[in-house]
C-alpha cells in the first residue's frame, strides 16, 4: 500500500511498504549514516526479535552488503530514527560496522507509527498483544475512530475491536500471550470472567494442565454457570 495513499497525500515522493526487506523508494537519495547516530523505531510494535534470524541476516549482509537501504527520519539535528528496516539495522550493528546506507524521510510520529504497524502486519510477525497495543497507540495519536483506523490498515472494524479487548486482561495474562504460553483464543475466553483474580487463576490452570481452548472454555463455563449459594433460613427471613 503506498504510504501516500494511506494518509491521503498526493505528492510524488512516497514509500511503498510491502515487507521489511522490500521498500520501494522514489526520488530519494541514499546516504551513509553512522550507526551511532541511529536509534530504533520508538513506535515499533514488535517487542521480540528472533536472534537466530538476525544472525542469519548478518551473515548474508557480511557477504553481500546491505542491498536494501533502511528508511529513517531526522528527529534531532544529526540524529535519526528508523522508520523501516530495524532487522537490517540490528544485523549491521552486530557486525560492528560504522555506517549503514539509508534514505531519509520527513514524517510525523503518527506516520512513523503507522508504517511500523502496517509493515509488521504484512509480515504477520506480531503477537495479538503487540498488535492490540499498536492499534491503541495509533488511536490515541491520530484521534480517529476504530472504523477509520480499520480502513487505513486494511482490517475490519470488528477485528480491531476484538484485538483491543485483549488489553482489558491483566498484565500477567497479556504477558503469557506475548510469551506464547497461551493462544489468543485462550486469552479471549478469559474475558467472560468477572474478576482479574478469576482470570489469573484460570491462566495458571491452563499452563499447569496444558489445556487446549476447548478444555479452557469448558472449565470457564462451569465457573460462570455455578449456582449461587442458597441463603440460610435466617437470611431469608430477614428479607
Amino acid at each position: 500500500m503506498p504510504f501516500s495513499r494511506l494518509f491521503g497525500k498526493k505528492d510524488k515522493e512516497y514509500i511503498e511498504i510491502e515487507t521489511e526487506e522490500t521498500v520501494e523508494e522514489f526520488m530519494q537519495q541514499i546516504v551513509e549514516l553512522p550507526i551511532a547516530a541511529i536509534i530504533p523505531n520508538r513506535y515499533q510494535p514488535r517487542t521480540v526479535f528472533d536472534s537466530s534470524k538476525i544472525e542469519e541476516l548478518a551473515r548474508t549482509i557480511r557477504i553481500h552488503g546491505v542491498i536494501q537501504p533502511i528508511v529513517v527520519r531526522e528527529y534531532e539535528p544529526e540524529k535519526f530514527e528508523i522508520i523501516a528496516g530495524e532487522r537490517r539495522f540490528r544485523a549491521v550493528s552486530s557486525l560492528e560496522w560504522d555506517t549503514i546506507p539509508a534514505i531519509v524521510q520527513n514524517l510525523t510520529d503518527a506516520e512513523v507509527a503507522s508504517i511500523a504497524l502496517i509493515e509488521n502486519l504484512q509480515r504477520e510477525e506480531l503477537t495479538p498483544i503487540e498488535e492490540a497495543k499498536a492499534y491503541q497507540s495509533l488511536l490515541d495519536m491520530q484521534e480517529v475512530t476504530q472504523e477509520a483506523l480499520a480502513q487505513r490498515v486494511g482490517k475490519s472494524q470488528s477485528a480491531i475491536a476484538n484485538k483491543l479487548r485483549l488489553l482489558r486482561l491483566p498484565e500477567i495474562v497479556q504477558q503469557a500471550v506475548l510469551d506464547k504460553q497461551i493462544s489468543e483464543r485462550h486469552a479471549r475466553s478469559l474475558l467472560v470472567l468477572e474478576t482479574q483474580e478469576q482470570q489469573q487463576d484460570v491462566l495458571s490452570k491452563i499452563i499447569e494442565n496444558k489445556w487446549n481452548v476447548k478444555e479452557t472454555e469448558q472449565h470457564i463455563e462451569t465457573l460462570v454457570t455455578k449456582p449461587k449459594p442458597k441463603k440460610s433460613e435466617a437470611e431469608a427471613s430477614s428479607d
